[in-house]
């Protein structure tokens, strides 16, 4: 059985390095010269990053709550209680909500039988 939540934080971490939707912190024609960040936190491979994605591209369709979620908490960084204030209820109900969100994505991944290689 697989930790649903480290394997959706090193896909944060993997989504937030590979988006290319971040503001340059260099000059334009420079960019790709100096190595990325870190974070301080793991990263996926390429491979699981993208079979990892695929499967939260599944839950953006048939639970776009459960979806912003995981983007807002793993590649944004926000924590629960915070989004609980935002959505105006409680610790909870936005913990039930990831807690189906990573089950959501487990059987995503157990339906398509894939080793993670972490």
């Amino acid at each position: 059985m697989r930790d649903m939540y480290d394997v959706l934080s090193r896909w944060g971490v993997w989504a937030r390095e590979n988006s290319g939707i971040d503001y340059p912190s260099i000059a334009a024609g420079f960019k790709g010269l100096l190595p990325p960040k870190p974070c301080g936190k793991q990263s996926c491979s390429d491979d699981d990053g993208l079979i990892i994605d695929g499967c939260v591209a599944r839950l953006k369709k048939y639970k776009p709550d459960e979806y912003d979620l995981i983007v807002w908490h793993h590649i944004h960084g926000v924590s629960l209680r915070r989004i609980a204030s935002k959505r105006k209820c409680s610790d909870g109900t936005v913990r039930k909500e990831m807690q189906t969100a990573e089950g959501f994505i487990g059987g995503c991944l157990a339906m398509l039988d894939v080793k993670l290689d972490f």
